[in-house]
């Protein structure tokens, strides 16, 4: 797959929320291909230690602010090529305890970054998520389905209707302005770097596995899931910013192998080395009892990636094992290298 450096003249990179999960990743690859990297991130949710190993770069500088500060931007974007928008408040602990925060972050920080683009002509790819597609019942999700959300009574769906705002804010700054956007909607990102603070499953049961606690599934367990690797998620946004068919389009990124969250407890735990059943180790939990009453929960959320691929090329590469395997070699370097080896002592 052509890098963004062999396809546009991109040099000078903004990544907001540079120092998140994913942004780090992001950051991590484009110094690889030789670009002079800029993070902004207020580590609301993202953390320093994401990114320390990059300050050794000279081409990597960070700033510590959050991008509604007015005048943060301009900045950053003056002598910038192009940015990759990331910063959000995401996770569904977080979007139910501080819907406020998460609104305000996620509206007034998008038209933020896009004002602030636009004055410098500067070409934005906008983050987005597969809960806008919220309660849809179509398998699998395409881009230009309809979209269904639960009642604003409940702060649930708060995140999903802001990231729709967001959506709209960047095509209408296309189609009005010029600006070029690109909109990329990600299903279930995991890997190296993610926490289970804000309610993500896989950490918060490679955690909980590792720590000999119990792994608390919400509601039956039997609702699923596609997750896609932070690598290949990176891929994916970096072949949508060397793609010129992608500008003014709204594209899914995410694996299509699907689990349900049961069967992904029961794979932690085995990776990890359970020796006993691993429904053991299970409990069920009730939404209400996790996140309040009215929770609602969606059963599938499958992504239709055919436009992507057809725009781009790009295939995931990494399996959910690896997934689960490299999470686990996060959170506890050395366990997966030392079960390999028991295993091929107990084959031989």
């Amino acid at each position: 797959m052509p890098t963004l450096n062999e396809l546009y003249p991109y040099k000078r990179v903004l990544i907001t929320g540079g120092m998140g999960f994913i942004g780090s990743h992001l950051a991590e690859t484009l110094l690889e291909q030789g670009h002079q990297v800029t993070v902004i991130d207020d580590l609301s949710t993202g953390r320093f230690d994401n990114v320390s190993h990059l300050t050794r770069d000279r081409r990597f500088s960070f700033v510590v602010d959050s991008i509604t500060t007015p005048g943060a931007l301009r900045p950053l974007l003056k002598d910038g090529d192009i940015v990759f928008h990331l910063a959000a408040g995401v996770g569904v602990k977080l979007i139910v305890e501080n819907p406020l925060q998460c609104i305000k972050v996620n509206v007034a920080g998008t038209e933020a970054v896009l004002e602030a683009a636009l004055s410098f002509k500067v070409p934005v790819l906008i983050a987005s998520t597969s809960e806008v597609y919220g309660k849809g019942s179509r398998i699998p999700f395409a881009e230009d389905d309809d979209v269904v959300l639960g009642s604003t009574r409940f702060s649930r769906w708060s995140y999903a209707a802001a990231k729709m705002v967001d959506e709209f804010l960047g095509l209408a700054y296309y189609r009005q302005k010029g600006l070029p956007v690109v909109i990329f909607r990600l299903f279930n990102t995991v890997g190296p770097r993610q926490t289970g603070q804000y309610g993500m499953v896989v950490p918060r049961f490679v955690q909980a596995a590792l720590a000999g606690a119990p792994l608390r599934v919400y509601g039956d367990g039997g609702q699923s899931r596609c997750f896609l690797h932070v690598k290949d998620a990176v891929q994916a946004i970096v072949s949508l910013a060397s793609c010129p068919e992608a500008v003014g389009e709204v594209l899914n990124v995410g694996s299509t192998e699907s689990v349900t969250i049961l069967e992904l407890a029961r794979r932690v735990l085995q990776l990890t080395g359970y020796p006993g059943e691993p429904d053991e180790r299970i409990v069920f939990v009730p939404y209400r009892e996790a996140y309040g009453e009215g929770f609602e929960d969606m059963r599938q959320r499958v992504p239709d990636t055919s436009k992507l691929r057809r725009y781009t090329g790009w295939e995931s590469r990494h399996g959910l094992e690896q997934i689960l395997q490299d999470v686990i070699a996060c959170l506890a370097p050395g366990l997966v290298t030392q079960l390999a080896m028991d295993k091929m002592a107990v084959a031989a």
